[in-house]
């Protein structure tokens, strides 16, 4: 479903946006997008890059992680599968959920899972396998790829509270990442921006030819896309 513009922001672009086509820098985008945020809340700052990724092979796959220097501003609940010292381990490092069987079973049942992030020890995967169809598909299941497996339980969490974010290209090979929010300063903004940038060239897959990224935008949560230089 194409969602209908505003008729305020239809008002908005049509007086005053930039070309569209046009390349800026980022401290000129961020600038841009501050101007352009009407939304009467706190906006999300996102950013979006088009790869050049070819998303029907395997080995192309563009995923990682990072620590963002000043978070998202979206304080995220944790869930940790664990048992015994580790889910103590878990609860005094302040994760919001702490279970294991109990609790995997409750996810199963009513196919919930009230929380952003979930972070397991090893010898809990196997019995997550049995929700696995639940976490999957939003992206919850645990992984060794982004330090969601693990025995530092209390590390894991301390760096999802600091601005870790976990991203992966969607079918179209485009990455799409919250790097802050309208209240954010430009130069909060500049440094999560460069800091999500970085990983994202450093996760270019080995197989992927011709450039790797094509485009990239940035925007608040409703507002229009600015176009960046891919330096």
């Amino acid at each position: 479903m194409i969602r209908k513009k505003s008729k305020k922001f239809r008002n908005l672009v049509k007086k005053d946006l930039p070309d569209k086509k046009k390349l800026h820098s980022a401290g000129e985008a961020i600038d841009l997008v501050k101007k352009f945020s009407y939304e009467k809340f706190d906006a999300a700052v996102e950013v979006h890059v088009k790869t050049g990724i070819n998303t029907k092979k395997n080995d192309q796959i563009v995923r990682g992680s990072v620590v963002l220097p000043h978070g998202t501003g979206k304080t995220k609940r944790i869930a940790v599968f664990a048992e015994g010292e580790k889910a103590t381990e878990a609860r005094d490092a302040g994760a919001d959920i702490v279970g294991a069987a109990e609790l995997i079973a409750e996810i199963k049942q009513t196919s919930k899972a009230d929380f952003d992030v979930a972070i397991a020890t090893p010898d809990m995967m196997k019995t997550l396998a049995g929700i696995a169809k639940v976490l999957g598909p939003r992206g919850l299941m645990p992984s060794p790829k982004n330090d969601t497996v693990t025995v530092n339980i209390r590390g894991a969490i301390a760096q999802v509270k600091k601005g870790k974010v976990d991203f992966k290209n969607d079918d179209s090979g485009n990455v799409h990442q919250i790097i802050g929010k309208r209240s954010f300063s430009q130069e909060q903004l500049l440094e999560n921006y460069a800091a999500f940038m970085e990983t994202i060239r450093k996760a270019r897959p080995s197989a992927t030819k011709g450039t790797f990224i094509k485009n990239i935008s940035l925007s608040t949560t409703m507002g229009p896309g600015i176009r960046v230089t891919p330096q």
